[in-house]
């Protein structure tokens, strides 16, 4: 499985075409937009990020579902490491 993250491009490398730096929920990444070429990417545009490339472009409002789901998923695995965690103190004392 795959699991695209979605950046908002906030400018471009001016020395390197295929560079551009993305903020991924107010972290900024250097990442390679070169899969998109002919996309006409601009700043401001949303693209699904994995392992650095940017390898499709998506509107806001799938960005806004994508990274709400994240953060979802992040909750879920929190409670379920919790109650893990609780199970092996409970057992263990």
């Amino acid at each position: 499985m795959c699991l695209g993250i979605p950046g908002e491009i906030v400018s471009f490398d001016r020395a390197l075409s295929d560079l551009a730096l993305a903020d991924v929920s107010g972290v900024r990444r250097a990442i390679n937009v070169a899969l998109l070429d002919g996309e006409g990417l601009e700043v401001g545009d949303w693209v699904l990020i994995h392992v650095g490339f940017a390898m499709s472009k998506i509107d806001e409002a799938e960005a806004r579902r994508a990274l709400d789901m994240l953060q979802l998923m992040g909750a879920g695995l929190d409670d379920e490491l919790a109650a893990l965690y609780a199970s092996e103190r409970e057992r263990t004392d």
